[in-house]
């Protein structure tokens, strides 16, 4: 296989719509997300997180340590992103944590769910750690941290879906569009996807 990597962003696009991964890798579209307020937004608090919790540690989720902004990979499957932190945690595991500016009402989206269950297969390859739960504080509902447990079904489910974006990228699959047609509205590519 050739070295190509995808980014924890690319799976999120396609979570979001599979042909995502056909505009921006094989016909090299771009997308501007940097001119999206929600993305400029999101870059803000997480700016502003890694400036202002350098030394915290959540004592309630028994964190013995933590790295802020790492960059990670998992070569094994050609993954790469960024955590926003890893926790250490006291029984010998570690688990991510991200910050989404978004309020808390009762359900995990599934974006943000595998954004988690892919950083949780990036610190296991890297840190040869056990990852069982991961976490998300939602910013917009004040800082609130919510539990999420990580199973070996979950990594399957991630690895899947990392073979189908590897699978789009090298052979120029064009791959059918979300079935909610709701998405094509916000979509920076509804003037051109048939």
């Amino acid at each position: 296989m050739n070295e190509i990597n995808i980014k924890i962003s690319d799976v999120l696009e396609y979570l979001f719509c599979p042909r995502f991964i056909y505009y921006i890798h094989c016909l090299k579209i771009p997308q501007y997300e940097e001119k999206r307020f929600k993305v400029i937004k999101g870059r803000e608090i997480h700016e502003l997180k890694r400036k202002t919790n350098i030394d915290y540690s959540r004592k309630k989720i028994n964190v013995l340590s933590k790295e802020n902004n790492v960059i990670i990979t998992a070569k094994k499957y050609h993954i790469k992103g960024i955590v926003d932190e890893i926790l250490f945690l006291n029984d010998g595991t570690a688990a991510p944590l991200e910050y989404k500016f978004a309020e808390y009402k009762g359900t995990i989206f599934k974006t943000y769910k595998f954004q988690l269950i892919l950083h949780s297969l990036m610190i296991k390859e890297s840190f040869n750690l056990e990852v069982r739960k991961a976490f998300i504080c939602f910013v917009r509902s004040n800082n609130l941290v919510v539990e999420i447990n990580i199973s070996e079904k979950d990594i399957q489910k991630g690895i899947t879906i990392i073979e189908n974006i590897l699978d789009i990228i090298q052979h120029g699959f064009y791959p059918s569009k979300t079935k909610q047609k709701r998405k094509c509205l916000d979509c920076c590519y509804n003037k051109i996807c048939v």
